[in-house]
């Protein structure tokens, strides 16, 4: 969910970028994928470009309940949205707005091509044939996960997991030991989920960092930037291919910088794969493709990011001064 000064411009990035319009009024735009879900993007009209949150499915209406008794929640409401259902809206740790839904309704999934024949050298599937995806943005298939950074870093992973019942599936340590990135699964018991569904960093303020939506191949990763290129959007950093997660990955930058990315390939893990402990580092982020570049965590320093930093380091237990000096010596 994100507020726009600018629907048009929202709209006209994020349909490059291969969503596909649902709605779009003078106040609110919705946007999704080819996958089975409503819309999976939010804008709202506001005088002020900032990220809003994200919404989380959860699995019963007494689950529903139970989160509308958690300090600072709202009660259970009717969803005005495509798709219906019922709402509680909630404030994790860090000031992040995180919508719990119950009980939309199914939606239809939307046709998308077929991932492409890959010619291996032991196996080839493709003869007297060629290779000629369609020159034109990625179809995204859907919202894959969100990555935020955090002040209050390990209360906030304590709230996610306590109340959504996130797992972590690899955890990124400071030379000291402390966590400085946790990367949360959703525990479907036998059932594969994403590596993570939600990314936790350690920072100095609460902010977005970025969200990624998956499309069919590492073609369509490809052709997204040959067409995000082409419209002359700004990019971020890629192509490469993460080592957390394993995805082939792409960034880019919407018209106000937010990162979006595009992915394919990522990994799946049961309830039983055990967390992984890894050091921290700018090449710790990708396999082959680019080194993670300075500009991609370097922090936006405003009047008011630099008063919150100030307010933070007062009264933060999980920020320090030799804290920020390791992650900016590791990132900025």
């Amino acid at each position: 969910m994100f507020e726009r000064p600018d629907l048009v411009q929202a709209e006209r990035f994020l349909n490059d970028f291969g969503l596909l319009s649902v709605s779009r009024d003078e106040a609110l735009l919705l946007l999704r994928g080819t996958g089975a879900s409503h819309f999976c993007y939010a804008v709202r009209k506001a005088q002020k470009a900032r990220f809003a949150g994200f919404g989380l499915q959860v699995g019963s209406l007494a689950e529903l309940d139970a989160l509308a008794n958690l300090p600072g929640a709202s009660q259970v409401q009717a969803s005005a949205l495509v798709g219906g259902g019922y709402v509680v809206q909630l404030t994790d740790p860090s000031g992040f707005r995180v919508d719990a839904i119950w009980g939309q309704s199914p939606a239809e999934a939307l046709p998308h091509r077929q991932p492409l024949p890959f010619n291996s050298v032991d196996a080839a599937v493709r003869i007297n044939d060629t290779q000629r995806p369609p020159e034109q943005p990625p179809e995204v298939v859907r919202l894959g996960h969100v990555v935020l950074e955090l002040a209050d870093y390990q209360e906030t992973c304590a709230w996610y997991t306590r109340h959504f019942g996130f797992i972590p599936s690899d955890v990124q340590v400071l030379p000291d030991g402390s966590p400085a990135v946790a990367f949360l699964r959703l525990d479907l018991g036998d059932e594969p989920a994403d590596h993570h569904t939600l990314a936790l960093a350690q920072g100095f303020v609460a902010t977005y960092s970025h969200s990624a939506y998956e499309v069919v191949d590492a073609d369509a990763v490809g052709m997204g930037q040959r067409v995000l290129r082409d419209k002359g959007w700004t990019h971020a950093w890629g192509i490469g291919r993460h080592i957390l997660g394993s995805q082939i990955f792409d960034y880019w930058q919407d018209p106000w910088g937010d990162k979006h990315e595009h992915y394919c390939d990522g990994d799946l893990f049961t309830s039983a794969a055990p967390t992984g402990i890894h050091a921290v580092s700018r090449e710790a982020m990708a396999q082959w493709g680019p080194t993670m570049p300075r500009s991609f965590t370097r922090p936006r320093f405003t009047p008011a990011s630099i008063a919150a930093l100030i307010s933070n380091l007062r009264r933060c237990p999980d920020l320090t001064l030799s804290k920020l000096r390791t992650l900016a010596r590791i990132f900025a």
